[in-house]
């Protein structure tokens, strides 16, 4: 079985033996950067990514989930796979149908992950905080098939969010619903119970017969790792989420060039906190393990800090991933030197600026020396500059990693479109393989920030330097313009990280009748510590660079204790 799978399969096989070497030499010469590489770009689906290790790797533990009691071999999550997708051909969906997951980390999200990916189907990571209102509009603005969640997660009640926006479902037979403000939508798959209108997942399991599978054997011959299959939302920080369109192409080849950064090899088994609705845990994560055999292990279905470190030691972790405010997290548990983290060899910080104070504690107090920071977008599959392991501190905190293979970087003037020379800051432009399709039905929205020559504008500020290495200096919407001065918020929480009390920074503009926009710095202090805004403001006047001093910061100091108990706890000075 899977003939095609494994000849798509046999490329990542063949290139595992490259191992990604940080440059030597300057090449740079002006703000364009290159991500040249010994290998060529990947052909496989996700499919076949996932069949080629399930091949190669049969025994070896491909997922782990804590929480759920759950483990599961390449060979076993293969066999799961071909079921559940087998079971998605049966039950209606075909090519090109969209079908939404809803939900926190699970086996299941894994496991729709690649079914959808494997029956052709296109996988619509929809936020697990969505209410009501987001939801509806996610669900039609792709025009999902269907959709799949759990009853519930904490406080979200999903099958209950489903039935406000289709009380359709109540009466209708599974598979049959018809919807007056979801359109599209006919199915809906409950993970963990039996509900109206609804399927379980083991009707799932159990639809595909053997001419299904022979159907989906004859399914991969004809699918391309051209077509789309994943949307990502956006935010939404500048209006309504916009829906990323992601090929087989994009993902496939960012998460394996990504391993290729990190150096990855049949023992890494990852400690993976991060959300899989997002590309961080959904490519970084799962077509990681895909297309490079590794471990991942999900320490709990939602975030709790303290199970990361009980799970890198029990589970013997050599690598972890974190947004920043995961890794402070770490950091501030009372108890941190109890764990045994000795495994861990390395870890990747990724998904918002990552403030360098905090890179280095945790490399100095958690031990973790291979560590890296990682740049991306969704739109961008999502990494497209990374570190090296063998880095030095100031690459590893001071910037966000090497441009990443096959990938092309500009930095230009965002007036004139112009490059500027090397090591001035403009906006970062991206394009090769990385950079999606397009919007999901929004041709205006695409066209905005893809160019018709493909450079994707990120809106971000940054610079490169000669050996194409990138600092990020802040968002150009983010930008505070005090009195014709341009000020970067994420320069000053930079600083206010290297405060011993402080835990976490975050720089805001506000308005402000004579300077048009004044700065004002939202600092969470560490469990226990006391702090004023005197103490503050001192602390910020011992900065040398007069950029940071103009900013006028000490007029406007929010200070929020790490533990609140009531809306007393908060000081504002203003």
């Amino acid at each position: 079985r899977g003939t095609h799978a494994r000849l798509q399969g046999l490329s990542v096989l063949l290139h595992a033996v490259h191992v990604d070497s940080p440059p030597t030499i300057p090449t740079l010469t002006t703000s364009y950067a290159h991500g040249t590489s010994s290998k060529s770009l990947l052909f496989s689906t996700v499919g076949g990514s996932l069949q080629a290790s399930a091949e190669r790797f049969p025994d070896r533990e491909a997922v782990v989930f804590l929480q759920d009691r759950v483990r599961k071999t390449f060979s076993q999550l293969q066999q799961d796979v071909d079921q559940a997708a087998a079971g998605l051909l049966a039950l209606g969906l075909k090519r090109g149908d969209r079908l939404g997951m809803w939900g926190p980390n699970t086996y299941e999200w894994v496991l729709f992950q690649f079914a959808s990916a494997k029956a052709g189907v296109i996988l619509v990571s929809v936020n697990p905080a969505y209410q009501v209102q987001e939801l509806e509009f996610a669900l039609r603005k792709v025009g999902c098939n269907a959709i799949v969640c759990p009853t519930q997660f904490k406080t979200q009640k999903y099958c209950d969010m489903l039935r406000q926006i289709c009380p359709e479902m109540d009466t209708a037979i599974p598979g049959s619903v018809k919807s007056a403000r979801l359109p599209d939508l006919h199915t809906v798959i409950v993970t963990d119970s039996r509900q109206p209108g609804m399927y379980h997942l083991e009707d799932v399991m159990q639809a595909g017969s053997s001419q299904h599978m022979q159907q989906l054997e004859e399914l991969q011959k004809k699918l391309s790792f051209d077509d789309p299959i994943n949307i990502q939302f956006t935010s939404g920080t500048t209006g309504n989420p916009k829906g990323a369109t992601l090929s087989h192409h994009n993902i496939v080849n960012n998460a394996y060039f990504i391993g290729m950064r990190l150096g990855y090899d049949w023992r890494v088994r990852v400690c993976l906190p991060v959300p899989m609705y997002h590309c961080f845990g959904s490519v970084g994560g799962g077509i990681v393990m895909a297309t490079h055999g590794i471990t991942l292990v999900f320490p709990s279905t939602g975030y709790d800090g303290r199970a990361n470190l009980a799970a890198m030691e029990s589970e013997r972790c050599t690598f972890v991933y974190g947004t920043p405010t995961m890794y402070i997290d770490m950091l501030g548990q009372p108890d941190l030197a109890k764990f045994d983290l000795s495994s861990v060899e390395g870890g990747i910080m990724a998904g918002s600026p990552c403030p360098p104070e905090i890179v280095k504690k945790v490399i100095s107090t958690m031990g973790i020396k291979e560590f890296v920071i990682a740049y991306g977008t969704t739109e961008n599959s999502p990494v497209s500059f990374c570190g090296f392991p063998t880095d030095n501190l100031e690459r590893k905190s001071e910037t966000v990693g090497c441009i990443a293979s096959h990938i092309e970087a500009k930095v230009v003037d965002p007036g004139s479109g112009q490059l500027v020379p090397l090591g001035i800051s403009g906006e970062l432009m991206i394009r090769g393989y990385c950079v999606m399709l397009e919007y999901w039905g929004d041709v205006a929205k695409t066209d905005e920030c893809i160019a018709k020559d493909r450079w994707y504008k990120t809106g971000d500020i940054a610079s490169l330097d000669k050996y194409g290495f990138c600092r990020i200096e802040g968002r150009i919407k983010d930008m505070i313009i005090r009195g014709g001065e341009n000020i970067y918020p994420a320069e000053i929480e930079q600083f206010l990280h290297t405060h011993p009390k402080v835990q976490e920074a975050q720089v805001i503009g506000i308005k402000d009748e004579r300077m048009g926009e004044e700065v004002c710095a939202c600092l969470k202090l560490k469990a226990g510590q006391d702090c004023s805004a005197e103490d503050i403001k001192a602390y910020y006047c011992t900065f040398q660079d007069p950029t940071f001093r103009k900013g006028n910061l000490s007029n406007h100091i929010l200070l929020l204790k790490a533990k609140l108990t009531s809306p007393a706890e908060i000081s504002h000075y203003g």
